[in-house]
């Protein structure tokens, strides 16, 4: 007798969902009776979280980071959101998270803060590859795709600490923000940034007074 797999898939283009469910259908086809539900944004996906009954949990949870704005009442605006949401109620659900984005700040933050049990970059996977994952994790195993496992193996190599903020810092420089303007994106006052930039340069051994130069070797260490 097959088992049953209820799944949730989130992402706000049509062509994706449908793209994942037939190639979960597809590998699925043996061994599992799917349930599949879709949602296109957060308000839908947490109207179907919390809908569905402890009884009836999902096994399985495919969830873009980047979606339409939200209204929710919890707060709720993005797919890492969702992904923590969904964990607190269904501790035993496997979440694979799919983004578009590949700089290595915003990577260590869904490891940190999601923990999935899969992450891929899109612009890794094939539909083997997504079929790989699959078999991963519903196997009880980690699955990372290519980019996400190369900012791993830099941050291994990489003997420079680097908390939260100093990795926001870095973030918001690297996407033209200027120092100045810094206190608009981090809760700090512009002295304690400034002090902490120059921590950085120190770290990472930076002895230009410019920002690109540390930017720069940022990149290279896969801080951001």
């Amino acid at each position: 007798m097959k088992k049953k797999l209820k799944v949730l898939m989130v992402d706000d283009h049509p062509m994706i969902l449908e793209g994942y469910k037939n190639t979960l259908s597809d590998f699925c086809e043996e061994n599992y009776k799917l349930e599949i539900d879709t949602a296109s944004d957060c308000d839908e996906a947490i109207s179907l979280i919390d809908k569905t009954p402890k009884s009836k949990a999902y096994d399985l949870a495919m969830i873009d980071v980047q979606l339409p704005i939200a209204t929710n009442d919890v707060g709720i605006t993005s797919g890492e959101g969702i992904a923590q949401y969904l964990k607190k109620k269904f501790t035993r659900a496997k979440v694979i998270i799919l983004t578009m984005h590949n700089e290595s700040t915003r990577i260590h933050n869904i490891l940190e803060k999601v923990n999935p049990q899969g992450l891929l970059i899109k612009t890794d996977i094939s539909f083997s590859e997504l079929n790989h994952a699959f078999e991963q994790v519903l196997s009880q195993k980690i699955y990372y795709s290519s980019t996400v496992n190369d900012h791993l193996r830099k941050m291994v190599t990489n003997d420079v600490s680097v908390d939260q903020i100093n990795l926001q810092i870095l973030y918001h420089l690297s996407r033209g923000v200027r120092t100045k303007n810094l206190t608009n994106h981090i809760n700090l006052s512009l002295s304690a940034i400034e002090k902490r930039k120059n921590q950085l340069k120190e770290k990472l051994h930076v002895k230009s007074e410019s920002d690109e130069r540390l930017i720069e070797e940022a990149r290279i260490r896969g801080l951001i």
